[in-house]
């Protein structure tokens, strides 16, 4: 079907009865005859300036039908970065890009660590396969341009062992860690903020959960009532494209006596309603002026990127041994880990870690001191017992 803009509009003037001779000389002078072509008047008015615009606009319906799909505001604003990074380099337009210019631009001045090239590359790739199957004939009508990802088997970015192995210190490291942190909490400048930050590490040390989920827990999240020590219910990571999945994460006895002591003696010491449902388990001591001026009852919460601050520092304070270090992610690491050597089964740790799958559980465990011929003995030394009592129950 043709389109509104390549259509030929001819106005043509009628000429006098029994003169067409002379119609037909004159049909070519100006005045006699207009002929408009719409596709030479667009290409007239197009200029970088309707690309740029064009752009935006499929930036802005990508973030759209992405959010339409379920995905997390965090994750939205990150979708487009990469490509206004590549497009703001070379100062061009997505569809004018070339799979030679992605690769000197990441090969160069665009090259970092190979995780986060491999999540840039993938961002790129999704865009292209909106901006193909939902405006590629009108780019090619409008611009002239065919879009094709500049992301190929080629250039493509693939997994080639570059996971570090994740080692988490050992339950003694972890005892001793935690040991000489709480000894120190009374001479804590902001004592209120110390035993924040060591519940909330100890808390998610016990429980295993991420750092986003952990900022996210309010009051009325903890129900002292579920199970034998009460839980939490988490906001929690999304799988299979479905968004943020809720779930009930364990505080388990040291937990629950841990958390109890916070919310009677500490949570009430940062200035807003601790009684309300929806305040934040764990404050930020900080409010910004807006929030701070419209006088709330409920504080902002603390964020994933302060609690990780907190680990560090605490780490370089208190931690020793070979692993000097600690992040949220390790701590879940850790949980997974401790739990199996002290004999929690692989489907009790993936219950705890929120997983689908036990494989994935599995890699938590990377470095659990297992020990098979152990199992074996035990194992034996089960079966010979349940054998004398079996024994000794028949008439």
């Amino acid at each position: 079907m043709a389109d509104s803009e390549s259509r030929v509009l001819t106005l043509v003037r009628e000429a006098p009865a029994g003169d067409l001779g002379s119609a037909a000389a004159t049909s070519a002078e100006s005045g006699l005859a207009d002929v408009v072509t719409l596709q030479r008047r667009r290409q007239a008015r197009l200029s970088a300036g309707d690309e740029e615009s064009f752009f935006i606009d499929t930036l802005s319906e990508y973030q759209w039908a992405r959010d339409a799909a379920g995905l997390a505001p965090s994750t939205l604003s990150n979708l487009v970065k990469p490509v206004i990074e590549v497009c703001e380099y070379y100062g061009t337009v997505p569809w004018r890009l070339t799979q030679r210019e992605v690769d000197k631009y990441f090969a160069g001045p665009g090259k970092r660590a190979r995780s986060t090239q491999r999540a840039k590359a993938s961002q790129i790739d999704a865009y292209f396969a909106f901006i193909e199957q939902r405006y590629a004939g009108e780019i090619m009508r409008r611009f002239g341009a065919v879009v094709e990802s500049p992301i190929d088997p080629f250039n493509r970015p693939r997994h080639r062992g570059d996971f570090g192995l994740r080692i988490p210190p050992s339950q003694t490291a972890m005892r001793e860690f935690f040991s000489r942190w709480r000894d120190d909490l009374p001479q804590a400048r902001k004592y209120a903020v110390a035993c924040r930050d060591y519940v909330m590490t100890k808390i998610a040390y016990l429980s295993g959960v991420r750092a986003a989920e952990l900022c996210g827990v309010c009051i009325g999240d903890v129900h002292w009532e579920h199970g034998q020590w009460g839980r939490f219910l988490v906001n929690g990571k999304g799988a299979h494209g479905s968004g943020p999945r809720q779930r009930e994460a364990y505080l388990f006895q040291e937990g629950r006596e841990l958390l109890w002591w916070y919310v009677e003696e500490i949570r009430g010491e940062f200035g807003d309603d601790p009684g309300h449902p929806r305040a934040p388990l764990w404050p930020s001591e900080r409010k910004p002026v807006a929030v701070a001026a419209l006088n709330l009852p409920i504080a902002p919460a603390i964020v994933p990127s302060t609690f990780r601050k907190v680990l560090h520092t605490a780490a370089a304070a208190y931690l020793t041994g070979p692993v000097t270090d600690l992040f949220p992610h390790l701590l879940r690491h850790a949980c997974a880990t401790h739990n199996y050597e002290r004999g929690m089964s692989l489907w009790e740790i993936q219950k705890v870690l929120g997983h689908d799958w036990a494989t994935t559980t599995l890699r938590y465990m990377a470095t659990a001191q297992a020990d098979p011929e152990q199992a074996n003995l035990a194992a034996s030394s089960r079966a010979a017992q349940r054998l004398v009592m079996d024994h000794g129950n028949l008439r």
